[in-house]
């Protein structure tokens, strides 16, 4: 591509060259008479100056250590105090007053284990809505809270694309689609930072698996990128948003945060972003390159780098004493230098930090700003960002007065997934409304039974000693492959342990071997649980029961069929070598865990007895996701596709009530009569999964994500595609994510995009297209055609001309309107000329080819009822 002009500090630069207007320039006499004095020794601190004048004024007025300490965070909180309750630090300057920045996690709420905070339903639940109005309310409402804890950045939100729905951080970004993106970020970080709170969009680019995240180097074609992983950041920087952090990854061969053609000639040249550009934590890999690559902020950084602690060494610091030295020594320039601090600054003018100064959080971390609005919009958010996507027979909603009787089944229906992991972890403000405890609290007269049918996704207790007998023969090596002359031998009694085995002593690269008898009192399916710090798979009378797969599920189960008796069992454990410098601590620690659960089908014989004995069985099934690792494959965790089909077996009006963080393939669908999507719905999740299945509230959700029917659909199905070669991964598909495969490829999906059923009928009718100014106006007559009450989201997709080389049609837009039974309103779509063009290649950039666009419009990707064509 054109090499683009790297001169970013210029603009900064040149404005530090022309003094502030005087105060009389700017307003009345009076007024400015009065204030003149007030702002005579800082003239930054005068709001009626514009953001980029007030920073280049105040950098001017900076020494080196002062400007070098503006461009680097203090250390990581955390680690000394876990209740600090933010991440990271630029402490103030007093001198010349420049307020201290505080950045806190997470984008389900505020996180770092703040007290007094609402757990909000997830970003998937916020993408279910289709509705940019209520995620500008949530935007609102999340930065009221991290202002009320003093932190003036939250570190959100995740805007990447789901480029494959196992990716664990499915539960803090929005959707595989760019535009859906776009829109519903666009208006969070419109809200977040009224509160003058810095948004951040993260992370910056194509960080799109957790597998060696912090190593593996991105190849994606120019027009994926301009198409697909680029918009929704291109739409945060155009509404404004302050900070942009860059990922661990890294892209065609250089690392995210020292990439000078993302950083500068996409972020700075192609969109003229002014803000500040911070690291991840840990994803600083240079100091010279860095600095002159775009990064303007290295996150954690640390106070002192003179002598680094053990949690510094491992994030690393290059921003403080190493770039002093590389601007003393004119390997970074002056000018270099202060287009960073100016990026900084000029953010923190713009969302108003200087001018609406918050409380020091020490003084505010006990001090409870979750209030009943915004536990109330939290329900709200939950309850229509719940996709229904079966209902036969019309079984729900569900009846008090003529249900008698309800089963509950599942351990997530007492402990229900509510919010992600690692960063994204929220502690609630109040007890978790579980769904047991919401479908009891509005059942009415209907009695209200529990099977707890699992064990649920935790790690299952230690297979005792007893079970093994005289212990396991464990056999060492110093080899990553069980070869090799064996380099110790022990009896060790059981599989339970953390760190390294002692027999091993330091020796950096083991395997292992354990052998022994397994024996079972009495004959049924055994469920095993393993846990692990390295590759390990279990083998019972020689077959494969379990395996686990480093950054992949923390825990990873299997079942088998075993009689009474004794068993031959093997475990292997070779070592997980990886690359990564930094930061994949969430995904595993060493040691070894084998747990396991005898005679699980008697606990799924229990809950089928339940659910036969009741009218309805309601069965509640989880799957976790976490920053860190990412879901090895689509099935629900554990036993529970088997008891899900155990009960439906049992009771023919069973409604699965899915508690995932995305798809989830489904072997019993045809089996169950109802099934909905709630995501994780935060604290109050019991409340609003309660209101949907009773009918309070009439279901509007879509899916923002595809779902596939099996592991083996949809794109990257090779391993060079994901996770990768251990160096590259190749983003082959190109634009082809999500349902843009789908309808290339002829597949069919279990669910497609925009898919979500209501408790009434819509009808669309009478498409019209009007010319405007800038493009056109699509408009539609929408028609609430049942008998209650209900919101329908209208779909704009737009196919192009065969020459733009693009997939058969991409949403372009979206609306969603409330109705009342026999109601029609009519729906008016803007479609402006740009959103017609294609990325050819770097010659021509955006093109919108001549030809037939056909525009479409529907309730889901694959039910466009409506269609008609404009000419280009």
């Amino acid at each position: 591509m054109k090499r683009r002009n790297l001169w970013f500090a210029a603009p900064i630069a040149a404005l530090i060259a022309v003094s502030l207007p005087s105060a009389a320039a700017v307003g009345s006499p009076a007024k400015s008479n009065a204030s003149s004095g007030l702002y005579a020794n800082r003239p930054w601190m005068d709001p009626r100056h514009s953001p980029e004048e007030r920073a280049a004024a105040l950098v001017a007025k900076m020494t080196l250590d002062e400007k070098i300490a503006e461009v680097h965070g203090a250390g990581y909180p955390l680690f000394a105090d876990p209740t600090t309750g933010y991440a990271g630090k630029i402490p103030a300057n007093t001198r010349l007053g420049i307020p201290a920045v505080y950045l806190a996690d997470s984008p389900l709420g505020v996180g770092n284990n703040s007290v007094g905070v609402t757990q909000w339903a997830d970003t998937s639940a916020l993408a279910s809505t289709w509705d940019t109005q209520i995620a500008n309310r949530y935007g609102e409402a999340y930065g009221a809270e991290q202002a009320g804890k003093g932190h003036n950045v939250a570190l959100a939100p995740t805007i990447n694309i789901l480029r494959l729905p196992t990716w664990g951080r499915s539960p803090e970004t929005f959707s595989e689609d760019p535009y859906l993106t776009a829109q519903q970020a666009a208006s969070e970080i419109k809200g977040i930072q009224s509160n003058h709170v810095i948004a951040t969009a993260k992370h910056f680019l194509a960080n799109n698996q957790e597998v060696q995240r912090s190593s593996i180097n991105v190849i994606a074609s120019q027009k994926a990128r301009e198409e697909i992983y680029e918009p929704a950041f291109k739409a945060a920087v155009q509404g404004g948003v302050g900070a942009i952090m860059c990922s661990y990854n890294q892209i065609g061969g250089s690392y995210a945060c020292q990439n000078a053609d993302t950083l500068i000639g996409t972020l700075r040249d192609a969109w003229n972003f002014d803000g500040m550009v911070m690291s991840d934590w840990g994803a600083v890999h240079s100091t010279v390159q860095a600095a002159k690559s775009g990064l303007d902020l290295e996150m954690p950084g640390a106070a002192d780098d003179s002598n680094l602690g053990p949690i510094d060494q491992l994030f690393g610091s290059y921003f403080n004493s190493k770039l002093k030295a590389a601007v003393q020594d004119g390997d970074v320039t002056v000018a270099e230098l202060n287009g960073m601090v100016g990026h900084v600054l000029t953010a923190m003018f713009r969302i108003g930090l200087f001018d609406h100064p918050l409380a020091d959080p020490a003084t505010v971390k006990g001090l409870d700003v979750s209030t009943p609005a915004h536990q109330a919009l939290s329900t709200q958010i939950a309850e229509q960002g719940t996709v229904l996507l079966k209902n036969a027979k019309s079984v729900l909603p569900l009846n008090s007065h003529s249900v008698g009787s309800i089963a509950v089944i599942g351990d997530a229906a007492k402990n229900p997934l509510t919010a992600g992991g690692g960063s994204a972890a929220v502690t609630p403000s109040v007890p978790v409304v579980s769904p047991l405890d919401g479908i009891t609290a509005r059942a009415g007269g209907a009695s209200v039974t529990y099977a707890q049918g699992t064990l649920g996704t935790n790690p299952l207790p230690a297979v005792p000693a007893s079970a093994f007998g005289g212990g396991l023969k464990a056999t060492y090596y110093a080899s990553t492959d069980l070869s090799g002359a064996p380099i110790a031998t022990e009896t060790v009694p059981n599989l339970d342990y953390q760190g390294n085995p002692a027999a091993v002593g330091t020796t950096k690269v083991w395997s292992a071997r354990y052998t022994g008898t397994l024996t079972t009192t009495a004959a049924g399916t055994y469920r095993f649980s393993l846990q692990a710090g390295a590759y390990a798979t279990v083998y019972i009378d020689n077959k494969k029961v379990v395996a686990f797969l480093p950054t992949f599920e923390p825990t990873q189960n299997g079942l088998i069929q075993l009689a009474a008796g004794r068993h031959s069992i093997r475990v292997t454990v070779t070592p997980y070598v990886h690359t990564a410098v930094t930061v994949d601590a969430f995904a595993v620690t060493a040691g070894l865990h084998l747990g396991w659960q005898p005679q699980e089908n008697l606990l799924v014989a229990k809950a089928a007895a339940a659910a036969k004995a009741a009218d309805v069985a309601v069965v509640v099934a989880s799957a976790p996701a976490s920053e860190g690792w990412d879901r090895s494959t689509l099935a629900l965790p554990a036993d529970q596709n088997a008891l899900i089909a155990a009960v439906a077996a049992a009771n023919p009006r069973t409604i699965v009530v899915l508690n995932t963080a995305g798809a989830v393939t489904m072997p019993w669908l045809s089996k169950v009569a109802g099934v909905m999507e709630v995501w994780f719905p935060g604290q109050t999740a019991g409340t609003a999964i309660a209101s949907v299945l009773f009918g309070d509230v009439n279901p509007s959700g879509k899916l923002p994500v595809t779902f596939p029917a099996s592991d083996q659909q949809g794109p990257a199905r090779t391993k060079i595609d994901y996770p990768g070669d251990g160096t590259d991964v190749y983003y082959s598909e190109g634009t082809l994510v999500g349902y843009r495969w789908y309808d290339s490829t002829g597949q069919k999906p279990l669910f497609p995009f925009g898919f979500g059923l209501s408790y009434t009928s819509f009808d669309f009718s009478k498409l019209k297209v009007r010319r405007t100014h800038d493009g056109y106006e699509v408009s539609a007559r929408v028609t609430n055609t049942g008998s209650v009450a209900g919101s329908e989201v209208a779909q704009l997709y737009v196919g192009s001309p065969s020459s733009a080389n693009e997939p058969p049609h991409q949403l372009k837009g979206y609306t969603k309107v409330a109705l009342r039974p026999g109601q029609s309103t009519e729906v008016r779509l803007s479609l402006p000329r740009s959103a017609l063009a294609a990325w050819m290649n770097s010659d021509t950039g955006w093109v919108v080819a001549k030809g037939t666009y056909t525009l479409y419009l529907g309730d889901s990707s694959r039910n466009l009822t409506l269609q008609t064509s404009i000419r280009v």
